[in-house]
């Protein structure tokens, strides 16, 4: 097995930036992006989202196209939030594009600690531009 030490930042959005994201189903998308990236063996390092958006950042395996992880987890995340929210006014979707960063050992515990610090940055309006970035 080759050593690898390529992390990603990876930021998508809610379907059409809406603020779906409330505490109950902001959290049942992180169990099931942990639960699939764990299942593909990618460990997640930060994983953290405003009311419109998501921030994670992992270690994909060299043998996954990034692209593949990203469908897979927002694929799980979204029907997983549908299952259990019957009730929702209409059904949670994932905007389909996406932004990913890579980064190095080095660049990790910062964007880490950003990832950590989400709701914060946007309460307070220190986000970084570069990181919020989707197009």
């Amino acid at each position: 097995m080759p050593f690898v030490a390529i992390y990603y930042h990876i930021v998508w959005s809610t379907k059409g930036r809406a603020d779906w994201l409330t505490a109950t189903i902001e959290r049942d998308a992180i169990t099931a992006i942990r639960e699939k990236s764990a299942e593909l063996a990618c460990p997640v390092y930060a994983i953290n989202g405003a009311l419109d958006h998501m921030h994670v950042a992992v270690r994909i395996q060299p043998k996954i196209a990034v692209a593949t992880w990203v469908q897979q987890v927002k694929g799980l995340s979204a029907r997983r939030v549908n299952e259990l929210n019957p009730d929702l006014d209409e059904h949670f979707r994932w905007q389909h594009s996406y932004s990913v960063h890579t980064l190095g050992t080095k660049a990790l515990p910062f964007v880490v600690a950003y990832i950590e610090n989400q709701k914060e940055h946007h309460a307070l309006g220190t986000t970084e531009d570069y990181l919020e970035r989707l197009d």
